[in-house]
């Protein structure tokens, strides 16, 4: 399994940096702005510097099919003036034709001294690098780990053939989804609620329960696809979620694990479907199989300053039976967003 070494993310709001750490970071925020618009492919930025230093072009991957970082940006000079100059790119410049022909050539094309690049390319197809450094134009390499962060989700699905899995719960400060009789409405605010829609369009797929799916009734229409897992085939197909591409998931389609729906299986099918990320919203059943099978990669947790008090009431997470909190599960904290008057807190599992 490909690991990604991970130091905080927001490192870099270090007020001194050299030159290369300044541009490479131009390269992400550039390639920021196709969050959830290019996958399968990976958010790549470019930033193009002539021989005296100056940038003279900048562009990323705005969508999947169209043209790459470095074509965008190469494309707009009129004449030699990336000659002698310095490339800047988040990820090794592809050598292999994909949707649109191999940016290593147009690079070497325009004969920069340099190129920098954040990260190798996990695609076994690729080897810019080589390409480049048998034109005679010097490679460094600047800011690895933030880069492969950057593109978490595209190294997850190159390297394993499986969606990235995002978990969203909402609960009080004691840890509480719902009380005891199913009441939920609601933990969080408004606000936190309005940015849970938007988050939702970043992903290829919205995964739910049948039990969500029949307590709550939601739409979840902001994403191309909709997984449910009823194995039973429990729930009424008039409900809202049905009126969007969905696909069940239930033991006449899915191969059953310890009595339950084998979620890796489920998560192959939708990978085999062209999803390649999906965001879980869920109870604590489903929630904490896919905790204790080893298949979330992040946790966006939502935290309302609120506390239930009552052991009863129903939790995040329900999956293990655990007597030593050494046996607790890792993450590391990227982000901490205020909401007023929620929390949300953004998370990976660590690898150590």
């Amino acid at each position: 399994m490909y690991q990604i070494s991970f130091r905080l993310y927001m490192c870099y709001t270090k007020t001194m940096q050299n030159p290369d750490e300044k541009y490479m970071r131009m390269c992400f925020e550039l390639a920021k702005q196709a969050s959830g618009k290019v996958a399968p492919n990976p958010m790549v930025g470019c930033v193009v510097l002539d021989k005296n230093g100056k940038i003279i072009s900048k562009g990323y991957h705005e969508k999947y099919g169209q043209n790459h970082a470095e074509r965008n940006a190469l494309l707009k000079l009129k004449n030699n003036e990336a000659e002698g100059g310095t490339i800047y790119v988040n990820l090794e410049p592809c050598s292999h034709y994909g949707k649109t022909p191999p940016c290593v050539d147009l690079v070497i094309e325009h004969k920069p001294k340099r190129v920098v690049i954040g990260m190798k390319d996990v695609n076994p197809e690729v080897n810019g690098i080589s390409k480049l450094k048998a034109a005679g134009i010097e490679v460094d390499f600047v800011l690895e780990e933030e880069a492969q962060f950057l593109n978490r989700r595209f190294i997850k699905t190159m390297t394993q053939k499986l969606p990235y899995v995002v978990l969203k719960t909402a609960a009080t400060m004691d840890g509480k989804i719902a009380a005891k009789t199913g009441s939920s409405k609601w933990i969080t605010s408004e606000k936190s609620r309005e940015l849970v829609y938007t988050m939702r369009k970043e992903f290829d797929c919205i995964m739910t329960s049948s039990n969500t799916v029949i307590a709550d009734n939601p739409s979840m229409s902001q994403t191309r696809w909709r997984c449910v897992l009823d194995k039973n085939l429990r729930t009424d197909k008039s409900a809202k979620i049905y009126r969007n591409n969905t696909y069940i998931a239930s033991e006449q389609n899915t191969p059953l694990k310890d009595g339950e729906l084998d979620l890796e299986a489920v998560l192959k099918e939708l990978y085999a479907r062209g999803i390649y990320s999906v965001f879980v919203e869920c109870g604590g059943t489903l929630a904490g199989a896919l905790l204790k099978a080893g298949l979330i990669d992040e946790i966006y947790q939502f935290i309302a300053p609120k506390i239930l008090n009552d052991n009863e009431g129903l939790s995040c997470f329900n999956g293990e039976n655990i007597t030593e909190i050494s046996q607790a599960k890792s993450l590391k904290i990227y982000e901490v967003k205020y909401l007023d008057p929620d929390i949300l807190i953004k998370s990976v599992f660590s690898s150590s």
